[in-house]
């Protein structure tokens, strides 16, 4: 397949939320994270993707002033992550699985939190309302589905009034619906102007979800930018079928000799066809060559998922799909 052509290295104009330059975490010889320069737009919803090891959940610690850097610098909404205590009022975050008092009720936890936080017993209700949980408030946390669960967590996070959110997993666990939910949710943060970092190992749930996207592999930056400039730097596939079952054979095997990758679709007596560069016309011609005539013709945009696995040089099998949860660190 051939890779998208762009520079990885172009940072967003206007203000940004996240800005870090060679920023490096070593335990002992492992470098985890390597001289990664992120620059995240403010009021972005980003996300942040990566194969199995490849940093993600360290960068989002030492964001948070829990893992020190060995080395690099870096600002969060204008305050220097070397000095954490400068922004950390203004982030909010749900790393993991949330933590509450399962005898209490999720306003009885969120008050609790507020306490301990020095925060207004006042904010409660509203971020309660906010995440869809006011209802079921007076509800002891043990009953809550893990969906409501999640939500509670955000919840938790959205009690500081942050300016930034930083959410690893949101989606994990949860059935379609709550899938659906968590996913407007999070886009009704970025109406009101916040920026939500969104770490996730499902990257058809960041294509839904995200305008911004970073990918690392092996702890170093691969790309970061919009998601709609990343699809338009793919090229795209084309499904293709012809108007006789029988001639798909050798219709797939002209293609096969053009350089096109070819996928039997299931079930179907179409192929779908990866090219290097060959518009719809050139597919025409070479088909009308072979004495095809085409029923089929039709652009198949590829995914991010397909940008994510030429980028980091990973194939699918090595980053969970949607029926595995065990998360990406």
């Amino acid at each position: 397949m051939q890779q998208a052509m762009y520079r990885t290295d172009e940072r967003p104009r206007g203000n940004l939320a996240v800005s870090t330059a060679g920023l490096t975490k070593r335990f002992g010889d492992r470098t985890v994270v390597d001289d990664l320069a992120l620059a995240i737009p403010a009021g972005s919803v980003c996300g942040f993707v990566g194969p199995n090891g490849a940093g993600k959940t360290t960068t989002i610690r030492m964001l948070l002033g829990l893992v020190r850097p060995t080395s690099g610098s870096g600002t969060i909404l204008g305050g220097s992550i070397a000095e954490p205590a400068t922004y950390l009022n203004k982030v909010g975050a749900l790393i993991e699985s949330p933590a509450f008092y399962p005898q209490l009720s999720g306003r009885e936890n969120l008050k609790a939190l507020a306490r301990l936080g020095q925060l207004p017993l006042s904010a409660v209700d509203p971020v309660l309302d906010r995440s869809g949980l006011l209802a079921r408030a007076g509800d002891k946390y043990r009953s809550y589905s893990l969906g409501m669960k999640q939500r509670l967590g955000i919840a938790a996070a959205m009690l500081a009034s942050p300016k930034l959110l930083i959410l690893d997993e949101p989606t994990n666990g949860l059935d379609p619906g709550g899938i659906v939910e968590m996913r407007g949710l999070i886009r009704s943060f970025a109406g009101d102007g916040i920026t939500v970092l969104v770490s996730s190992h499902l990257i058809s749930e960041i294509e839904q979800i995200c305008d911004y996207v970073v990918m690392i592999r092996a702890g170093r930056l691969v790309h970061q930018g919009a998601v709609s400039a990343l699809r338009a730097a793919q090229q795209p596939d084309f499904i293709i079928a012809p108007e006789r079952d029988s001639d798909l054979p050798l219709l797939t095997q002209l293609l096969q000799e053009a350089g096109c990758a070819v996928t039997q679709r299931p079930a179907e007596t179409a192929v779908l066809v990866e090219t290097s560069g060959f518009s719809a016309a050139d597919l025409n011609r070479l088909a009308a060559r072979g004495g095809i005539t085409l029923r089929q013709l039709a652009e198949s945009t590829r995914s991010l998922e397909r940008a994510f696995f030429a980028l980091t040089g990973t194939a699918s099998a090595d980053v969970p799909t949607g029926q595995e949860m065990g998360a990406i660190k």
